[in-house]
């Protein structure tokens, strides 16, 4: 079995949510744009060997980041949903990889990610069968509504968890369970969903809370305290 890792980053979504005149993770964050916090993390770990980025055809702010001149960063073009970015540089890293390399396909927008918590994945699951994602259990308690917004059960905590990124899985079965969800027109929002959709059963790795995902205004000053506290 190969025990080479890439790293594939979907950043072609434009972050209609954040309001602003550029996607979210081009935004400014403790001096550095959103997606160099990313990108960086997976580019400083020994064990990655590249990067697939997948950037909107029409993208008029990549040329200005720092690693816009790296040769580690290979560029794919984006699709209308992040599935089909994955997917389009799956299939760009499959001309150059090993159907059973290893891949951590990672959110743009989640700079806040911990070295250690990226140590743990691997080392969890180097080894392991079919492969998995960072995540936290869910502490709070979960309730089920009706179309009225009215409780309809209280959902047992005890075995739910926040799925995060990165999501680590062998290249060819993750290219395969992806390929075969939108060709099913299912639109999953994860890796692992394709997965599970392919008979799998992803592990969760805990992490921390703190590597949360850039969606809103508010997002922003709690990651600068996050970085910055860490720091």
């Amino acid at each position: 079995m190969s025990d080479r890792f890439w790293a594939v980053v979907p950043a072609a979504g434009a972050g209609k949510r954040m309001a602003s005149e550029q996607p979210k993770q081009y935004l400014q964050l403790c001096g550095r744009r959103v997606i160099e916090h990313s990108l960086d993390r997976l580019l400083s770990h020994a064990e990655i060997r590249g990067v697939y980025l997948a950037l909107s055809p029409g993208d008029e702010w990549w040329a200005e980041t720092a690693f816009a001149g790296d040769a580690r960063v290979v560029l794919v073009n984006g699709g209308a949903e992040r599935c089909y970015s994955v997917l389009n540089a799956l299939n760009l890293l499959l001309e150059h990889a090993d159907g059973q390399d290893w891949v951590l396909v990672h959110d743009a927008a989640r700079p806040c990610l911990r070295e250690e918590d990226l140590d743990r994945l691997i080392a969890c699951l180097r080894d392991d069968a079919v492969g998995g994602l960072l995540g936290v259990p869910v502490h709070d308690t979960v309730k089920q509504v009706n179309e009225s917004s009215r409780v309809e059960v209280t959902v047992p905590r005890d075995r739910l968890w926040r799925a995060y990124t990165p999501q680590m899985f062998r290249l060819g079965p993750l290219h395969k369970a992806l390929a075969d969800a939108l060709q099913r027109g299912l639109l999953v929002t994860d890796d692992a969903s394709a997965m599970e959709l392919a008979g799998h059963q992803p592990k969760m790795v805990e992490g921390h809370a703190d590597n949360i995902k850039i969606t809103q205004a508010h997002d922003l000053p709690l990651a600068e305290f996050y970085l910055t506290t860490r720091e």
